[in-house]
């Protein structure tokens, strides 16, 4: 999700988001010191991917899906997605149907504040960076309370995001999560999915030895308004893809679609329907269902 967009946003109700409880196990959590602030501390042993039945998204109203001239792919489009070689996701809002920084925030008793500054971050008057050191700041967790959150909020996967993966990866198509959320939070997400850590591009908060937090890696791309592309442009140069997909419901998502980085850009509206992204994708879907069936077909 790109929190920091000015877009209308067309919320799906909560009750068709719910997902079943699922029991989620960390078994270990590493010690954290100084020493370690580049490496990809956080790094969680899980169960295996847990299935569960979701109540299904119900569609909107066509008044609202019919202002949109997207929601079927063009052939161009659908022959990108049908030899796709990698697809990067966003998180929030996208892969999970929650903001994890938000739910941070008010597991923490922050939530109220962080809210307040998130939406005066909205208007455009600071950079992505400058809010998410304010929204760390306010929220300031030590690692225990980090670990807590963890063993008590499983991640809230979006319908279907299981079935999507395990297709992608049958067909030998990468998967890639990247995110201007917190690795910690999207570690258990990987695990869940079985994507590979390394194939995580997100944020990191940083603790000294006692558990205090120091603040968040300055060095990774996403801490930076812009940083989706660089991280996307990264990827691809690293593997040499020859064609790579961006999934998102946010404008930074749609940011990754430049020379070098996606040749495609399909926004999820499934949680979120946020309108002047919506209306400049290749394609606009509301269920992940549909990129399945066409990779069928």
């Amino acid at each position: 999700m790109d929190s920091l967009t000015r877009a209308r946003v067309v919320q799906v109700p909560a009750d068709h988001l719910k997902q079943c409880s699922r029991s989620f196990l960390y078994n270990s959590f590493p010690r954290v010191t100084l020493k370690l602030h580049q490496s990809s501390f956080g790094m969680l042993k899980t169960s295996k991917i847990i299935t569960c039945a979701a109540s299904p998204i119900q569609p909107l109203q066509a008044s609202t899906t019919n202002r949109f001239d997207n929601t079927l792919p063009s052939k161009e489009v659908l022959e990108l997605w049908r030899n796709i070689d990698a697809v990067c996701f966003d998180v929030d809002s996208t892969v999970c149907i929650d903001e994890g920084i938000d739910e941070f925030a008010e597991f923490c008793g922050a939530g109220k504040a962080v809210a307040e500054w998130t939406s005066r971050a909205m208007n455009g008057s600071v950079t992505f960076q400058e809010a998410l050191a304010a929204r760390l700041s306010l929220i300031n967790p030590s690692f225990s309370q980090l670990q807590d959150f963890l063993e008590k909020n499983p991640p809230s996967l979006s319908p279907g995001i299981a079935d999507l993966v395990k297709k992608l990866k049958a067909k030998n198509i990468d998967v890639y999560l990247v995110s201007g959320g917190f690795r910690q939070m999207i570690n258990p997400v990987a695990s869940i999915l079985e994507i590979p850590l390394e194939n995580i591009f997100a944020n990191q908060m940083l603790f000294g030895s006692s558990g205090e937090l120091l603040g968040f890696d300055e060095n990774e791309p996403t801490s930076k308004s812009g940083g989706k592309p660089i991280a996307v442009q990264r990827i691809r140069k690293a593997h040499g893809y020859k064609t790579l997909g961006m999934i998102g419901d946010g404008a930074t998502d749609l940011e990754a679609r430049q020379p070098g980085g996606a040749d495609l850009f399909i926004c999820y509206a499934g949680v979120q329907l946020r309108e002047p992204v919506a209306a400049k994708a290749d394609w606009l879907v509301f269920s992940f269902k549909d990129l399945i069936d066409s990779l069928e077909q």
